[in-house]
């Protein structure tokens, strides 16, 4: 079965051109299904697809020399929506040209350029940015909002709630995903009122499909306890960027300990198959794929220092999510649930 094209920001991220096609070739190298429409330099580009033969057939190309600088503001941005490879590959999507985007760009430019071009969902007052995260259970950990929305009230949360669990459900295959609130404690009587209310509108909530379990503390994200994790955006952006410090921090005291002495390079090559295995578990780019959820169309933020490897697991995130009607499994979720009963929750704590 043939999916709908993807559209690749080729100029977006820390090395632009050359690690999008590559990381868009690897990706058709697993999944031949693959179709892509390549946004930005048409020279550059062209140079990449020589290295890549299995991306001559299955790839068009959209000429752009405008890009979008990584510290640009987001308004600045917005204002060359229609000249820019990011805005082009967003706008593919909304025109139907392709199924979903790709960008390793400037995030806040991405998420308001898409919010612009596709709108939220019916029934979801904002977007929110998902990533995986490593576990020690059996599957990756679903963590929304990680940083589209700095302030959110009882209603974002709830939605937020079950935006990703349909994600989730992709992810892991599980029915009924576990779902927990970020907190500072894991009694009920802690947190800001809007994470109590929502707790409150969840447990009461019917029909959804999840398994609400109340609340969880930044330190047991990762212990396989959770499938996901909902807080507003600057509480999860802060915690995302503390989790992947101290996997950088593991990693290099790691290899700062095993280069001390003759004695310990003879351990570390006793232990080497141990310690490959957590740089793999570690790496972000083998968890890279940030999703904005919500929006009439899929959009998927690589980070920008992803190499091959990365960009090609954001490809197959893109491609997954298109394959398993992300968007309509959102859309029955809040049909069945009943949202505008939550909605009045959420109302209430204002």
């Amino acid at each position: 079965m043939s999916l709908p094209r993807i559209a690749i920001d080729a100029m977006g991220g820390d090395e632009g051109v050359r690690v999008m096609v590559s990381g868009a070739a690897l990706a058709r190298r697993r999944h031949d299904r693959f179709k892509f429409l390549l946004v930005g330099d048409e020279t550059r580009i062209k140079s990449a697809l020589d290295s890549h033969p299995n991306m001559r057939g299955a790839s068009e190309i959209l000429h752009c020399d405008d890009v979008v600088a990584g510290d640009e503001k987001p308004t600045a941005a917005l204002r060359r929506a229609k000249t820019t490879s990011m805005g082009l590959a967003i706008n593919a999507v909304k025109t139907g040209d392709c199924g979903a985007a790709v960008s390793a760009g400037n995030t806040g430019a991405l998420m308001a350029m898409s919010k612009l071009a596709l709108r939220t969902m019916p029934g979801i007052d904002r977007p929110a940015l998902a990533a995986l995260m490593p576990s020690l259970g059996d599957n990756d950990v679903v963590m929304l909002d990680l940083g589209a929305n700095t302030e959110c009230d009882t209603r974002n949360l709830v939605q937020f709630a079950i935006m990703g669990a349909a994600y989730s459900r992709i992810v892991t295959g599980k029915e009924a995903p576990r779902v927990r609130l970020l907190n500072i404690g894991t009694e009920d009587i802690k947190g800001t009122d809007s994470v109590q209310e929502a707790a409150r509108a969840l447990r009461a909530a019917t029909g959804l499909a999840m398994s609400f379990e109340g609340f969880v503390e930044a330190d047991k994200i990762n212990r396989g306890e959770v499938d996901v994790v909902v807080t507003d955006g600057f509480s999860g952006n802060i915690a995302l960027k503390a989790i992947e410090g101290s996997a950088r921090f593991v990693t290099d005291l790691l290899r700062n300990a095993f280069t001390s002495s003759l004695r310990s390079k003879i351990g570390f090559l006793v232990s080497r198959p141990a310690t490959e295995l957590l740089r793999h578990h570690l790496d972000p780019n083998n968890h890279n794929g940030g999703v904005f959820l919500g929006l009439n169309g899929v959009i998927v933020k690589s980070h920008g220092s992803a190499n091959t490897q990365g960009v090609a697991n954001a490809v197959a995130v893109a491609a997954r999510l298109l394959e398993e009607s992300l968007t309509e499994r959102i859309t029955a979720d809040l049909a069945e649930l009943g949202t505008e009963k939550l909605r009045d929750k959420g109302s209430a704590t204002k």
